[in-house]
């Protein structure tokens, strides 16, 4: 069963960042909607790192030496490549020694506005026993997610546990996502959850689209 922890239910300095990143004023500034979108990702990998393993390791200062707990090893940071950047840039400033790995998945419409999740790059370190954090700014329908998933692990990859990190999430997504990952252990960290999905996958209110909003406007 998938654990969720809504980091947008308890008052904090997260939600100031929250509320920025959804502001369509505040968005005019690409720059500012990265930036945003980042320390979402830093605050993020912040609470996922109190849930880690650690070790004590004597570190020795100027005037002596102090035992310290660190990281027993350090996590897999996974992102779906384009919009889910920013996040990932938040993540791998807290885990700068982690392993990372890169998805290339897009939702293609037909001409009936129909449209399937396709994943057609993947490149990944070895994820057994490993601690793998997935971070992506929405989570929809939660088709894409899994497929991606499902294409890291592939028949033989099994990781020690899976971090699922998204700025906002849908009611139905989050229901896709414990229906299809209920076998894997699973822990999915967002900031909110929103009730409405459209019949062309777009969150409300959401944040709109975060490719478009860090990186300008897509034609192909």
């Amino acid at each position: 069963m998938i654990e969720v922890k809504n980091l947008g239910l308890n008052d904090s300095l997260f939600n100031q960042m929250m509320a920025e990143v959804r502001d369509v004023e505040v968005q005019q500034d690409r720059m500012r909607f990265r930036r945003n979108l980042e320390r979402v990702g830093e605050i993020m990998a912040y609470e996922i790192s109190k849930t880690l393993e650690y070790e004590s390791k004597e570190v020795v200062t100027p005037l002596g030496v102090k035992v310290v707990r660190v990281l027993k090893e350090q996590p897999v940071l996974a992102t779906i490549l384009r919009a889910g950047l920013p996040l990932h840039t938040g993540m791998l400033s807290m885990f700068d020694r982690a392993d990372n790995a890169f998805v290339a998945a897009y939702r293609k419409y037909d001409k009936d506005d129909d449209s399937e999740i396709r994943v057609e790059y993947f490149s990944a370190p070895d994820l057994n026993d490993r601690v793998l954090i997935l971070c992506d700014p929405l989570l929809a329908t939660g088709e894409s997610l899994v497929k991606t998933i499902d294409g890291l692990l592939g028949d033989d990859m099994k990781p020690k546990h899976i971090h699922i990190a998204v700025a906002v999430a849908s009611s139905e997504g989050l229901t896709h996502l414990k229906r299809k990952m209920s076998r894997k252990p699973v822990t999915l960290w967002v900031g909110s959850v929103d009730d409405e999905l459209t019949a062309r996958a777009y969150v409300v209110p959401g944040l709109g689209d975060a490719g478009d909003l860090a990186f300008g406007e897509k034609h192909i």
